[in-house]
């Protein structure tokens, strides 16, 4: 061969090479049958060049095919040698299989028609053919099977006679057939994804999610290439800082396959609405970048999450004001609190209580005040910014996040607004009200390892103000080293109580006509192996905001029915024991039993067990503290309303709770000397508590002239350091020997 014939051998191979690099990474998976064909399709254009090299040396000047057919008749592709008169057609043994033909005995013309498809062999298609203009042609083969063949046709050798021409077949019958199968499968997944109603969303490069059809036609897009910005701003805003968080632990992430991640989020649809969708999506690495690829299914889960809204309702919104309370307060608080830690954001935490609601309750009605905790909850939606919540907590407790941008300030001037529209309010059932509100504030992430310490500090701040109304108090780190006291005292408090470090003290009441000593108060202390002696409002806050104050309730009320026995039995004068429950012990279901069980034990007479409540912890809850007292009078216990006068129930209360006793507070006592008005309030109490023949004792005397003021009033029972502070029992028991003998009266 001529050198100059190697450069159209090379434009062959390069031609059919880059053919087939384009064939292989359309149809990756059938790379091995383009292999195939490209090594055929070369095989064949090297025999062409040889063929006409073989001409052009023999410089033959008639058509002569013979030696020519010699070397095609094995080529496995399908090879046709034919004259443009028709004279002479040449099919090689693959073409001749394919066709079913065994001789050379067929009609020339017909034939070839028939394999290029073509109705006619004129001029104008004979140019066609060797143009490569026409497109592939369509036969049926020996089997009665379609067959698909591109065609490529050139001039062997022309003279004036005729024309001899060199056709090879490119059989593309098995790809399309691959192909349709393809698309096929294609539109069997478009279908199922459709049906199923499910979005694919993958990532594609650093800029762009990939979007299936299906997932253009859920969202409405106009094309399949979404930018990740424009993708967010679809997203609810409440839900942006989720899907934020979310995204850049991806982007941080290292790892290879890593967890499918769930998120459910509401996405603008194609309608304009806000749908709630289920985004199930996975991370792996990149091999040619940094940027992992993200890819994930959207499947839309609106009718479940309405179904849900109705379970959640019960679970996790307030059924009085209908927002949402403590526990969905937590749930979204926590998972805020996670997002603030990656995405470097913060909020406020605000605790709010309403001050003194309990009056509203009592002069309003019930009825009255959850209307106005209705009032109160709504108008904190005003102050909600993007990714906040309000929330009640408790009772008149309310609780609001909002999002912190770098102002101080903001939590007080919030708070601020909140009590100026709370103010407002006082109108129409209320205007006879000064209503106002306090609050404490924490921040978060900064103030806690949790959402829960970062609210529990914004309760303490709030509990921690000394002053008593519209006060706004935040939390600081002083404060927590106060918490850190308190659980150190209270360690130290739950030792003292495992090694018998309480005693009961004793303070006499004495009955003010005769000076005759009638009872006692039992009084907790706490003294210490080196004898200091801790007073009860160093500890019992703390044993009340734990679980000890139920070990300490149940100390007193055992000692104190065992000591009053014994004294019973050493011959002394029976007198009335009197011991104060708090709250945490009052509101037990099992009150009558624990108490009944006691008097049991001790063999006391229920007669002489007298139980001491606070005006406000009695009327916490009316109804149940009447259920509570009722079922303790059947056991034949005594009831005293302590501290009677300092809270803001009314008398009418007297009427209806099942107390024996009314007992004055000292705030009274002390200015009754010299205040006409002190003196005219404590003459009506007496009158009144007559009427219902209930007995009234005064505290806090501490001269004769108040213990002669009181007695004149009619006042039954007097207490104080006048007759005798509180004492050990060995002490008091020496109080019992002189009183029988030595008794004064003022």
């Amino acid at each position: 061969m001529k050198p100059r014939h190697y450069p159209i051998i090379a434009a062959i191979v390069a031609f059919t090479t880059f053919f087939v690099i384009i064939l292989a990474r359309i149809f990756p998976h059938y790379s091995a049958y383009i292999l195939a064909s490209f090594l055929t399709v070369n095989t064949l254009a090297i025999v062409i060049v040889l063929m006409y090299n073989f001409i052009y040396l023999k410089c033959r000047t008639s058509i002569e095919t013979g030696d020519i057919t010699d070397i095609i008749e094995d080529l496995n592709t399908e090879i046709v040698l034919w004259t443009n008169d028709f004279s002479a057609v040449f099919l090689n043994r693959k073409l001749r299989a394919l066709l079913g033909i065994t001789s050379s005995d067929f009609d020339n013309q017909e034939i070839l028609k028939k394999i290029f498809g073509l109705e006619t062999l004129d001029e104008h298609n004979i140019k066609r053919l060797i143009d490569g203009k026409c497109d592939e042609s369509y036969f049926q083969d020996a089997d009665n099977y379609e067959q698909c063949i591109i065609w490529s046709t050139s001039l062997l050798k022309q003279n004036k006679k005729c024309s001899l021409y060199f056709s090879t077949g490119f059989n593309l019958t098995e790809i399309n057939i691959m192909q349709k199968q393809l698309s096929e499968s294609h539109e069997k997944h478009n279908l199922s994804m459709e049906l199923s109603e499910i979005g694919i969303l993958i990532s594609q490069g650093k800029d762009n999610f990939f979007a299936s059809s299906e997932m253009i036609r859920m969202l409405g897009l106009n094309s399949n290439l979404i930018s990740f910005s424009y993708f967010r701003s679809l997203i609810h805003p409440n839900d942006r800082t989720t899907y934020d968080s979310y995204m850049k632990k991806i982007s941080y992430s290292t790892g290879v396959n890593s967890e499918v991640n769930s998120l459910e989020l509401r996405v603008k649809s194609h309608d304009g609405s806000y749908r709630w969708y289920s985004y199930r999506f996975k991370a792996v690495k990149n091999a040619t970048s940094d940027t992992p690829i993200i890819g994930g299914a959207f499947l839309d889960i609106t009718q479940e999450r309405e179904k849900d809204i109705l379970i959640e309702k019960l679970a996790y919104v307030d059924e009085i004001t209908e927002i949402a309370n403590r526990n969905k307060l937590v749930k979204i608080g926590q998972e805020t609190y996670e997002c603030c830690v990656t995405l470097d954001y913060s909020y406020w935490v605000i605790v709010l209580d309403i001050d003194r609601f309990h009056i509203i309750n009592d002069s309003c009605g019930y009825e009255a005040g959850n209307k106005l905790l209705r009032n109160f909850a709504h108008n904190l939606y005003k102050y909600i910014s993007l990714g906040g919540l309000a929330a009640r907590i408790s009772g008149d407790n309310f609780a609001v996040i909002i999002r912190d941008y770098g102002d101080d300030e903001l939590p007080r001037k919030t708070v601020e607004a909140i009590q100026r529209d709370f103010a407002d309010f006082a109108v129409n059932e209320f205007s006879s009200h000064s209503l106002t509100c306090s609050a404490g504030y924490s921040k978060l992430p900064d103030n806690g390892d949790s959402f829960i310490d970062v609210l529990e500090h914004a309760e303490f701040a709030l509990k921690s103000s000394n002053e008593k109304r519209s006060s706004i108090t935040a939390y600081s780190n002083s404060m927590h080293d106060a918490i850190i006291g308190d659980n150190e005292l209270e360690k130290a408090l739950s030792d003292a109580i495992d090694n018998h470090e309480l005693r009961l003290f004793y303070q006499p009441k004495i009955e003010i006509a005769t000076g005759k000593i009638i009872g006692v108060e039992a009084l907790v202390r706490w003294i210490k192996p080196d004898g200091t002696i801790v007073q009860p409002c160093s500890f019992v806050p703390i044993a009340e905001s734990s679980h000890l104050i139920g070990k300490i309730s149940e100390f007193v009320l055992n000692e104190a029915c065992r000591q009053n026995m014994m004294w019973q039995r050493m011959g002394y004068p029976e007198i009335i024991m009197s011991i104060n429950f708090t709250s945490y012990d009052f509101y037990k279901k099992d009150l009558r039993e624990t108490v009944f069980d006691t008097l049991i034990r001790s063999g006391l007479d229920a007669k002489w067990l007298e139980i001491e409540l606070t005006e406000s912890l009695a009327l916490h809850d009316v109804d149940f503290a009447l259920f509570q007292m009722n079922q303790l009078r059947e056991l034949g216990v005594r009831l005293a309303m302590d501290d009677f006068g300092t809270g803001y129930s009314s008398l009418s209360y007297v009427q209806i709770l099942p107390i024996t006793l009314l007992k004055l507070d000292r705030s009274f006592v002390v200015n009754i000397e010299t205040d006409n008005i002190a003196y005219e309030i404590v003459a009506a109490v007496i009158k009144i508590a007559k009427l219902k023949k209930i007995e009234v004792i005064a505290e806090g005397i501490e001269n004769p002239r108040q213990a002669t003021i009181l007695r004149n009033a009619g006042c039954d029972f007097a207490q104080g350091f006048l007759y005798g502070k509180p004492m050990p029992p060995e002490q008091i028991q020496e109080y019992f020997e002189k009183n029988q003998t030595e008794r004064q009266v003022f």
